[in-house]
């Protein structure tokens, strides 16, 4: 499980597309000490585990249904992604509940400044937006972000300078895409719900 506290960008060296798969080496630099073959860790909001360890170039194996779900499929070398390593046993929890498991792809609308912020909006998926309310959490390309406005199918977020600057939002130009993934526990709600009407 993640938080949505990116702790740094690493650099794609190469993605290799196969036949039903595509294997990304990115340079994770002094992130990745530590890591072992097996480790999951997050890039850019998508839960991928460590296949191959070369100095400090990490391998990841992205399957069909993570190419399908999200926007790495279209990475190449040069491109900077969020990263965020697991949550362990002790450490603070700082942002919200974040699995890695995207739920779709979003998309920029409205840019911000790379080194002041401002207001970032973006379009989410139409089958998401019920999961999104001002004040609610959701996690942008790995990023734990508040709501601040709901409109329609877009969603506003109040980006600080620290975020704009340690993180790849200041670098999404308008129309980039974006990992979504909405809030667990309201899926778990609504589900608990449907369940409850049904039996009624």
């Amino acid at each position: 499980m993640f938080t949505g506290l990116v702790v740094g960008c690493g650099r794609v060296v190469e993605a290799r597309k196969g036949t039903a798969d595509m294997v990304l080496s990115v340079d994770l630099g002094t992130i990745g000490e530590g890591d072992r073959v097996g480790d999951s860790i997050a890039l850019s909001g998508v839960c991928c585990t460590i296949t191959c360890l070369e100095g400090t170039v990490r391998d990841f194996t992205l399957t069909q249904e993570t190419l399908a779900r999200t926007w790495l499929g279209d990475l190449a070398a040069g491109e900077i992604l969020n990263i965020e390593k697991p949550l362990r046993c002790g450490d603070p929890f700082g942002g919200h509940m974040v699995q890695g498991h995207v739920d779709g792809v979003g998309e920029v609308v409205t840019p911000v400044d790379p080194r002041d912020g401002g207001e970032w909006w973006v379009r989410v998926p139409p089958d998401l937006c019920r999961y999104c309310v001002e004040k609610g959490s959701i996690a942008l390309d790995g990023i734990s972000l508040t709501i601040a406005a709901v409109e329609e199918d877009r969603v506003m977020l109040a980006i600080i300078p620290h975020t704009a600057q340690v993180t790849t939002v200041g670098q999404k130009p308008q129309g980039s895409p974006v990992n979504v993934e909405v809030d667990i526990l309201a899926k778990y709600v609504e589900r608990l719900i449907e369940g409850r009407l049904e039996g009624a």
